[in-house]
């Protein structure tokens, strides 16, 4: 059995061997998939996301004749298609229309009346996924990556039989494979609700809605089920989110963060019932009924609405894959079983990304796509897995990396607190935007930074300051030494490392 553990690596020699050099005829790039002689491969790359386009085209970059192999038509996978791109477009425009009805006269604009054009909204978001999805079959062009439209199955260890989306099938061998076939929605537990994308729906459902609900109901409390929630709440939707857990934002999130998120939340207008489960649904004249209890046992409860959206998580996608043919190994959870190089119980096979261990997230996924290739090429690669950055999109955002302060006194870690709030922020104060804080916590005695976590305006973009500080061993009186323009929101993130060894100025 191969390692679960993952760690961080820099120049760790390759302890795979070299694959004997065979002879294919297979197609090259063009338009519509696949055309004239060309093979075998060095690398083929078994899906198009986040994780597997990048890896292909890192891949390409050093030199490795390279093929990703996609079946859905359009590259970017669920991130690009039906999930962090699109839910971003409809978090930003809703959140427009929402300031544009509820924020601009405060701000001394005087506007008409404001109508939604949902149809105009929709398009927008579409409009984006097209264009960034045509953008990475650019950049495969531009580096000279084979794109295979078709479905991957393992023939052996170094040969995939592909069904092309034309018609059709052929068959691509390579000296290296790389799984990046990513993740799907996971079905409710038991079977209990059915999706069927109209009235209880998915992540991608709620993304297609062609009216805003009167009543939604959010089943799971974690990143997806609160940003989608918050779109159609600030549309129009009376939304109740259920959460069988005490708290909301899922796994990493710090416990006063999160206290402090369901509050804001709650004030525009979101209802929250934790520690609650959900057993069943019954549609019925329209609408859907779903039967609740305290997630411990008690009293029974019925919640009525318009639209249901399931949002328990995600699972491995490995459907078709055909891994026994390759000998690819899985865990008792659908995983793909890795050691710390990437690589599967196949020597030649690595795999990455949201159908293996860790976050399922598309910039841990293209992380480890880069390190997978590296390792094939030179041997050695790296992903600190302690600076990964969460980030919840909705307003205000949420964004954190590192530890939290619970698993901190679980560790029994001795850490200082520094804290600042935007409402001591000049800039925050300007823009009428001074919901939340940003927290340090760092080792008492070396004032080492362990976790930094944001709520307010800008959270996902200024925690990359957090990251960075993190990847090389800061700290909080070297970010607190580090000049930062003013006036700025960075300026909060500044003052919070100062809180944390000394004194902030401006509290």
């Amino acid at each position: 059995m191969l390692h679960l553990r993952r760690v961080a690596q820099r120049n760790v020699p390759y302890a795979g061997r070299q694959l004997r050099q065979t002879s294919l005829k297979v197609g090259s790039w063009h338009s519509r998939g696949l055309a004239t002689e060309s093979g075998p491969y060095d690398v083929v790359v078994i899906g198009g996301g986040p994780g597997g386009y990048v890896a292909a085209i890192k891949a390409a970059q050093l030199g490795l004749k390279t093929a990703c192999v996609e079946k859905r038509g359009t590259l970017g996978g669920t991130c690009l298609n039906v999930g962090c791109i699109p839910s971003k477009a409809m978090l930003n425009n809703s959140h427009l229309y929402h300031q544009a009805q509820h924020d601009f006269k405060r701000r001394g604009i005087e506007v008409g009346e404001v109508k939604l054009n949902l149809e105009a909204m929709l398009e927008a978001k579409n409009n984006a996924v097209t264009g960034l999805t045509k953008g990475i079959e650019t950049l495969f062009k531009q580096n000279k990556v084979d794109y295979i439209k078709g479905a991957a199955s393992f023939v052996s260890p170094m040969r995939l039989s592909v069904d092309l989306l034309e018609g059709g099938q052929t068959e691509v061998e390579a000296q290296n494979f790389i799984i990046a076939t990513g993740s799907e929605v996971a079905p409710f537990p038991g079977g209990a609700i059915q999706i069927d994308e109209q009235q209880i729906v998915s992540s991608t459902g709620a993304l297609e809605l062609s009216k805003v609900p009167e009543k939604m109901v959010v089943i799971g409390g974690g990143i997806i089920g609160l940003e989608m929630g918050s779109v159609w709440s600030r549309l129009g939707a009376e939304v109740t989110v259920v959460e069988f857990l005490g708290a909301i934002g899922g796994a990493g999130i710090d416990e006063e963060v999160s206290k402090s998120f369901q509050r804001l939340l709650a004030k525009q207008g979101l209802k929250f019932k934790l520690n609650t489960k959900v057993t069943g649904a019954e549609k019925k004249d329209g609408k859907v009924y779903l039967q609740a209890e305290a997630a411990k046992g008690g009293k029974e409860e019925t919640l009525e609405a318009d639209v249901v959206l399931v949002a328990v998580g995600r699972r491995p996608y490995v459907e078709g894959l055909n891994l026994q043919a390759a000998g690819v190994e899985l865990d008792n959870k659908g995983r793909i079983i890795i050691d710390d190089q990437f690589t599967t119980s196949v020597k030649n096979i690595r795999c990455i990304g949201d159908v293996t261990f860790g976050p399922m997230l598309a910039h841990k996924a293209e992380e480890e796509g880069i390190a997978a290739v590296e390792y094939i090429k030179e041997g050695h690669g790296h992903v600190n897995y302690n600076a990964i950055p969460s980030v919840v999109y909705t307003h205000p955002e949420v964004a954190w990396v590192g530890k939290t302060e619970q698993e901190l006194k679980a560790e029994g870690v001795k850490y200082n607190i520094g804290k600042f709030s935007f409402m001591a922020n000049s800039r925050a104060k300007t823009n009428l935007d001074t919901d939340g804080f940003v927290k340090f916590l760092t080792e008492k005695e070396t004032d080492k930074i362990l976790g930094v976590h944001i709520i307010g305006p800008n959270a996902g973009e200024m925690i990359a300051e957090g990251v960075l500080a993190m990847e090389y061993g800061a700290s909080a009186e070297d970010i607190a030494r580090t000049t930062h323009a003013h006036p700025t929101l960075s300026e909060a993130f500044k003052e919070a490392a100062m809180a944390a060894f000394s004194k902030p100025i401006h509290m």
